[in-house]
């Protein structure tokens, strides 16, 4: 018991001294006014940067569908590269174009990383033809589609949101074309262009997203592409076929098809130079210019070769056989001014078909030559006629021009027939040289305005209701006076209509941009 004194006095002496510091001492400083110490606060960390939500890339085209997110958006940097994805190695040729255009480093195989695009296919059936996902998220692009077209014209949408912008905005674009069929088509018959020339179209055409390329390169003033099968009908201007063939290969690196035209019966003037005695003349001996006479076996055999020539040559899926203005059936009486057309037609046809049907009929076996050689035909229009014993063959593609023929038919008319269309309205779409027969240039900002694709004919719209049948449209240059500009003036001329086809084919709808918004943007790309 003595033992343990000691300790609990110790014990007590030491409370007494915790009491003293925590009691005495805390209330004599309370007592002078000096505030408690408080703890230390627990550290929060530095405030993350936030982005506004993205708004869409400003491109020409506009696209349909952008998913805004927050971010900061893609630009290229150092170390960036286009990659291929694995598996899609068949985009190795729109990578490397991307990768030049944004002067990146170029991957075909391996995983993308920060700061990179990888390029891929998504599986068939995946999407609508030529339709493109792009996301943009975590400091990298990634651009899926169906095709390779599709892909290629995701590319196009980055190389513009980067060039308009410097950046492209975090999100997802989902895009596709409002018709499938989007481009220029270029009379290099009249006027001759050269090959660097139509070059440069094709690459400004790939980067609006068209796809087609009309050449007429067959008409009265000249025939330009070099013939094996009748070289006599080539004019001294021309494109070689190995020029062509370099167009073609252009052409189809940039996913644009080039549509050849050999119009007949007529427009065959440069055919007829070599061919004199094929020359349409009527009941007085009259030529008529341009025109191939019909009932002479001859003037068959002669077109038939070329369209089988150039058949082979050019590579894509349509023929344009022409079928307009044949002079024959611009006369009061057809029958009278030509019965050696008028007794062919009856020996062909039986006793009621007249000059009509034979013209008709010389549409449908120009279509048979060219759909024998694995070719879906294409025709104007005022080639195909109301009435008559012979019908033009439902398959052959309508492209609309005018209004303005003899008989002209509205373009209602070749829709309730189950008819396909292509909308080249001369009211909006003709850039005619020299502006004769009371054609003037036209104007992107009218284009942009006012034309749809459901406007064939002067300025009203068909019915919504013919929408599907109506398969696109192209901007028409036609050299009718060739040297009323240089091909550097019609380039300056046809780019901002060019432009508005563009948008107006690819993106349905009122444009979100007015058109002096959409003017600045097309001087931003260039």
């Amino acid at each position: 018991m003595r033992r343990s004194a000691p300790a609990v006095a110790a014990a007590a002496a030491l409370s007494a001294v915790v009491s003293c510091s925590a009691g005495g001492s805390a209330g004599a400083e309370r007592a002078q006014g000096t505030p408690r110490a408080e703890a230390a606060p627990t550290p929060t960390p530095s405030p993350t940067k936030t982005y506004p939500l993205s708004t869409a890339p400003r491109t020409i085209p506009s696209v349909r569908a952008h998913e805004a997110a927050r971010g900061p958006g893609w630009r290229p940097v150092a170390g960036s590269a286009v990659v291929v994805a694995k598996g899609s190695e068949a985009l190795a040729d729109e990578a490397r174009l991307l990768a030049g255009e944004l002067k990146t480093g170029f991957r075909n195989s391996g995983p993308a990383g920060a700061g990179d695009v990888e390029l891929a296919l998504g599986p068939a059936g995946g999407g609508a033809p030529e339709s493109y996902t792009l996301t943009t998220r975590d400091g990298r692009v990634r651009i899926t589609g169906p095709d390779e077209a599709g892909v290629f014209y995701g590319t196009r949408s980055l190389k513009q949101a980067v060039r308009s912008a410097g950046t492209m905005p975090e999100g997802v674009v989902r895009d596709r074309p409002d018709r499938p069929q989007r481009g220029l088509n270029v009379d290099i018959a009249r006027k001759h262009f050269t090959p660097g020339w139509i070059e440069a179209r094709l690459r400004e055409m790939a980067d609006l997203k068209l796809n087609v390329l009309g050449l007429h390169f067959s008409d009265d003033q000249g025939f330009r592409i070099a013939s094996d099968s009748h070289p006599e009908v080539v004019s001294r201007e021309h494109l070689s076929k190995a020029e062509v063939r370099r167009i073609l290969a252009l052409a189809r690196s940039l996913h644009i098809t080039v549509v050849p035209e050999i119009d007949s019966p007529g427009h065959l003037g440069a055919v007829m130079k070599a061919h004199p005695r094929l020359q349409l003349r009527n009941v007085n001996g009259v030529p008529r210019q341009g025109a191939i006479d019909i009932s002479d076996p001859e003037s068959a055999r002669i077109v038939d070769d070329l369209l089988r020539e150039y058949a082979q040559l050019f590579p894509g899926r349509w023929f344009h056989v022409g079928a307009d203005e044949y002079q024959a059936l611009t006369v009061r009486d057809p029958q009278a001014s030509y019965p050696q057309l008028a007794r062919a037609a009856e020996r062909k046809y039986g006793p009621n078909a007249t000059v009509q049907d034979l013209a008709t009929g010389w549409l449908n076996d120009r279509a048979a030559v060219v759909r024998t050689a694995q070719k879906q035909p294409k025709a104007w229009n005022d080639g195909f006629f109301r009435g008559g014993v012979v019908s033009p063959d439902k398959d052959i593609e309508v492209e609309y021009w005018t209004g303005k023929e003899n008989g002209a038919r509205p373009p209602a008319e070749y829709l309730a027939e189950g008819r396909r269309v292509v909308n080249l309205n001369d009211e909006y779409l003709y850039y005619v040289l020299g502006e004769p027969n009371e054609f003037t240039y036209p104007t992107g900002r009218r284009i942009y305005e006012q034309w749809t694709p459901l406007v064939l004919r002067g300025t009203t719209p068909v019915p919504e209701r013919y929408s599907g049948q109506i398969l696109g449209g192209r901007l028409a240059i036609w050299g009718d006076l060739a040297q009323a500009q240089t091909q550097d003036q019609v380039a300056a001329g046809i780019r901002m209509p060019l432009r508005a086809v563009s948008q107006k084919l690819w993106t349905p709808g009122q444009p979100a941009l007015s058109w002096a918004e959409f003017n600045a943007l097309a001087d931003r790309l260039g």
